[in-house]
């Protein structure tokens, strides 16, 4: 059996020492695996022994890669046990060093569901779709994503899409109302929040979105204008007239406004 003629410490890793047995170089060891065997010169070891201190090396190796990881910020298991097996662990030896660090308050899924979940209200203001999509993809049991995601109740979704929804709105950009209803309801639904939340936001700031006169006018030209240069190269009478309507229809511009506007430039026309 192989005895440990030397143990010396690695010059660039003061945690970390060079095993030698019978002279020769056999392995590497953090100190605490030193410790944990009661690695010392003159100790013989047996094979399955020295298999036990590489695996328990391995072990405390992947642990200091987690908590490396999770330095940063919290971490789901999932995500932490991906990191390990992308960083060339087995996956047995992942698994010991996740079960460490959850033993030690470092991994916790139901305390990160939340968090993520806080986080995602406060700093994007992600309804509850996007967010369960989330914590899905880092691995988060369906248990613990129905846990926290009653912690998020439909109040507090209008409230918050409400305040993107009037965000929007300050911000029209030339947009006629209709165009504006669309925009708002793409934005939430890409915010992850359900169509009957959307319907009563739209219905909540409705009124907020309708124009003055003197914004209808610049709308009606706007659109009006862009239509009747598009289809004016190509058609002419009624049938210009056809497709100019369907066109400042489809923007949201009023029948009457729409009928005033193609008047007005057939008269500029004669």
């Amino acid at each position: 059996m192989p005895e440990i003629t030397k143990i010396a410490l690695q010059k660039n890793n003061a945690e970390r020492y060079n095993i030698f047995l019978d002279g020769k170089y056999a392995f590497s060891a953090d100190e605490q695996i030193l410790i944990r065997f009661g690695l010392m010169k003159g100790k013989v070891l047996d094979d399955w022994e020295i298999d036990e201190i590489i695996y328990g090396d391995e072990v405390k190796k992947a642990y200091n890669k987690a908590i490396q990881f999770l330095g940063f910020r919290m971490r789901s298991e999932h995500e932490v046990k991906e990191k390990l097996l992308s960083g060339g662990f087995g996956e047995s030896v992942a698994l010991e060093a996740i079960v460490k660090l959850r033993e030690q308050g470092f991994l916790d899924d139901e305390s990160f569901s939340k968090a993520l979940l806080e986080t995602r209200k406060r700093t994007a203001k992600k309804g509850p779709a996007a967010i369960r999509q989330e914590l899905r993809r880092k691995g988060i049991s369906q248990d613990l994503q129905e846990e926290a995601m009653a912690s998020f109740p439909e109040e507090e979704q209008l409230r918050l899409a409400e305040e993107l929804a009037r965000k929007m709105a300050d911000r029209s950009g030339g947009r006629t109302p209709l165009q504006l209803k669309q925009k708002i309801q793409d934005s939430l639904m890409r915010k992850g929040y359900g169509h009957g939340i959307i319907l009563t936001v739209l219905g909540r700031i409705e009124d907020d979105l309708l124009p003055e006169e003197d914004e209808w006018d610049e709308l009606t030209e706007k659109w009006g204008g862009k239509a009747w240069r598009t289809h004016s190269g190509k058609h002419t009478g009624a049938e210009r007239r056809r497709r100019v309507k369907q066109a400042m229809y489809q923007k949201g511009i009023p029948a009457d406004r729409i009928d005033r506007f193609i008047e007005e430039r057939e008269a500029e026309e004669q």
